[in-house]
């Protein structure tokens, strides 16, 4: 009787826990089923596309009700007056076009080498123990702080746009790069090893997928520094750009001027971040 009351509330245990683990799956698959049409990943961008409007709309009734100073925070309506008179004048896109040209250059000449830098760096230690105090030492040094320096080596032209923009990237690229390879488990690279992987193998195969989280990461990090940097390079050695257009709109008082320039960097900034969510979902898509 004892063994067979045992059997039986054993019997109910395991009844139970199939009941639990039943409804929770049936909880997964109703969290993941599209509200009004939309799936959860759609939900979220718009919910990201409302917020930026949510806020204009706010800024426009505080400057209408005169709880903003309309001279130093004009209105959203006003300053979208002077983005169409840039936009049909075709000043804008030559300053837009100048800055994302450079930004472009520049972000490829600083994390293509931080990149294979990190890789190589989070793979060996002697690599990692030779080029670590440089870096280190390097780095806290204010990117913009050394602009005179780029300027004098490589002249007022584009290259020093380029050199100061790459070296604004490189770092953080190559930090986030080192430790994510670093991160790796070691089993992995055992199984490379014992199938005889070639270094090449190791870089693309092991190595780079292993890291790309991490990777991206400072890809993200980079890619706002970047539109940092550009700005105040071109305050001061530059005639066309976006952060020409503001120095000059603040050199003339267009305060409305200097919002577009500033709305457009915002813009940019989000639209670079957009564009790097959906290739790290395309490249790894297990983070979803």
């Amino acid at each position: 009787m004892a063994q067979e009351r045992v059997s039986a509330d054993v019997q109910a245990l395991i009844t139970t826990a199939r009941l639990a683990d039943v409804t929770a799956d049936r909880t997964a698959v109703e969290a993941e089923r599209p509200t009004l049409g939309l799936s959860r990943q759609n939900q979220e961008r718009l919910l990201s596309l409302f917020s930026p409007v949510l806020l204009l709309i706010l800024w426009e009734v505080l400057v209408q009700l005169g709880i903003l100073d309309k001279r130093f925070f004009p209105a959203p309506s006003s300053i979208v007056g002077t983005f169409t008179n840039l936009v049909t004048s075709g000043e804008l896109w030559k300053h837009l076009t100048a800055s994302v040209t450079r930004i472009i250059i520049g972000f490829a000449l600083g994390a293509i080498p931080a990149l294979l830098l990190g890789i190589t760096m989070g793979l060996f230690r002697w690599v990692r123990a030779f080029f670590s105090p440089m870096i280190a030492a390097l780095y806290p040094i204010p990117k913009i702080a050394i602009l005179p320096l780029i300027m004098l080596i490589f002249g007022l032209g584009e290259p020093s746009k380029w050199v100061i923009i790459a070296i604004g990237t490189f770092f953080l690229v190559l930090y986030n790069t080192m430790a994510g390879v670093m991160n790796i488990p070691n089993i992995y690279l055992d199984v490379g090893k014992n199938f005889g992987a070639s270094r090449i193998q190791f870089y693309w195969t092991i190595a780079l997928p292993g890291a790309l989280p991490l990777i991206f990461t400072g890809l993200k990090l980079a890619a706002g520094v970047a539109l940092l940097i550009i700005v105040a390079a071109e305050f001061v050695g530059a005639k066309t750009g976006i952060g020409y257009l503001i120095w000059q709109s603040w050199q003339t008082f267009s305060v409305e001027t200097m919002y577009v320039g500033l709305v457009v960097i915002a813009v940019l900034g989000y639209l670079v971040s957009l564009a790097m969510d959906e290739l790290e979902h395309f490249l790894i898509p297990w983070r979803l």
